[in-house]
């Protein structure tokens, strides 16, 4: 079973390893990462992951009363952001939590597990 995992990171934090010369723990952290992400590569269980742009250049689209509305940014001051997914597939929810402890363990931030709809969803 797919699951999409969501990690959050705090928004000053985020703003520092993705600076022009990122910290020695934002480095440590990348580095922690690729190594559970090698782990997953070499079990099967990895599918993809990618790091994402800052909130500041996002854009959001909504419906409202005047019609679709796109709005560039963030609505309000940032506490935590959303500053990557990864896709994993693997024999079940129990697995995606193991995995997921791990990986919060070792760097500290929260995931959020989701699983991917397809024609093995039960929920």
């Amino acid at each position: 079973m797919k699951y999409l995992l969501l990690s959050y990171t705090p928004a000053d934090a985020w703003d520092a390893a993705t600076a022009d010369t990122p910290s020695e723990d934002a480095l440590a952290a990348f580095a922690v990462y690729q190594e559970f992400e090698r782990e997953l590569v070499e079990t099967g269980e990895f599918v993809t992951s990618e790091g994402l742009g800052h909130p500041a250049v996002s854009t959001t689209v909504r419906k409202s009363a005047d019609g679709v509305v796109a709005t560039d940014g963030p609505f309000a001051e940032l506490k935590e952001v959303l500053a990557s997914f990864a896709v994993i597939d693997v024999a079940g929810h129990e697995r995606a939590v193991e995995i997921v402890a791990r990986i919060v363990d070792a760097l500290g931030e929260p995931i959020e597990i989701r699983p991917i709809m397809g024609e093995d969803f039960a929920g």
